[in-house]
Order: structure tokens, then sequence, then C-alpha cells
């Protein structure tokens, strides 16, 4: 069985669980519920651009497949 690692990891629901995980984890051990959203928050923005980081590069890879024009 072959893990598509690329589509896990664009996914916003890994990326959702995974901040209110660490979110939870921060109140849980004394921090504030503000601290709790700003690293949720930065945890949430990194994804943003992981995600099109990765989409970029697929799209790059698809039109230099086809032989097409970048954009």
């Amino acid at each position: 069985m072959k893990i598509n690692w690329q589509r896990k990891l664009t996914s916003r629901k890994l990326w959702i669980a995974v901040a209110g995980f660490v979110a939870g984890i921060v109140v849980m051990l004394g921090g504030s519920d503000e601290t709790a959203s700003m690293i949720s928050g930065a945890i949430l923005s990194g994804a943003a651009v992981v995600g099109y980081i990765f989409g970029e590069g697929l799209t790059d890879m698809a039109n230099s497949q086809k032989g097409g024009d970048e954009n």
C-alpha cells in the first residue's frame, strides 16, 4: 500500500486537527487561551503556505509534461 504524502500534507483537515490538538495541549499545560490561539494561527498559516507551494509545484509539473507555457 502506497501512501500519497503530498495529498496528506496538503489536507486542510489534517492541519486543523493538528492545530486543535496543539491548542488543547497548550491550555492543558497551563498556557493561556491567547497563546493557544496564536500557536494555532501560526500552524494554520504555515499549512496554507505548504499547500500553496505543493499546489503550484503540481501545476508546474503538469504544464511541463504537456509542453505548455508557464503563466
